[in-house]
This record gives structure tokens, sequence and C-alpha cells, in this order.
């Protein structure tokens, strides 16, 4: 069963880190391209990040993330991060990972003071 779960969420303040994990099952964590989404409240899923598959390393970030976020890769734990630096208050919300159709149930981010 191909299966995406999310961790690492929690309350940070602003300008503070996190790191979020998205940890996969029944695949190879770098077969698919693998992607970080949020959803904040009353708004809908956009795109934060990606990392091509097929071993490959290409990457896409969302212009509101670009330089404080990082996607990578572990194979050997066959995981997927996003490190999340400097955060700010519109980083709310539920982040998801996804490959395929494969939604994880997401992991909670607030940032807050």
């Amino acid at each position: 069963q191909l299966q995406l779960v999310e961790s690492g969420g929690g309350l940070v303040q602003p300008g503070g880190s996190l790191r979020l994990s998205c940890a996969a099952s029944g695949f190879p964590v770098d077969y698919y391209a693998i992607g970080w989404f949020r959803q904040a409240p009353g708004k809908e899923r956009t795109g934060v990040s990606c990392i091509s598959g097929r071993g490959g390393s290409t990457i896409f970030y969302a212009d509101s993330v670009k330089g404080r976020f990082t996607i990578s890769r572990i194979n050997s734990k066959n995981t997927i991060y996003l490190q999340m630096n400097r955060v700010e208050p519109e980083d709310t919300a539920i982040y998801y990972c996804n490959t395929l159709n494969i939604w994880g149930q997401g992991t909670q981010v607030t940032v807050s003071s």
C-alpha cells in the first residue's frame, strides 16, 4: 500500500525554524516526484516545494518560501524533509506531502508569538 505520513509540525515563533518530515511507504521515495503543499484556514491548498523523481534533484520553490525553505530527501530513511527557516505568520497552515494521487494526513504548523 502506497502511503505518505507527515510529521514535525507544531507551534513556532516568527523567525524560528521547523523541520517537517514525510515518510513514504510502499515505494522508493526517490522514484516519483514528491511535493509539499499547504492549506491555510479558509484558503485553497497551494504548492510549496517539490523535488523530482527517478533519483533526480530538480527542485521547485514557491516564491513565498524561496530562500527560507529547503526540501531534501534521504533515501535510506525513505523520507522527504522540508526545512523551514525564518518562518512568518503567513506560513501558518496544514502542510501535506503528495505524490501521484496520494496525500498524507497533514501536519499543522502555527507561527505565532
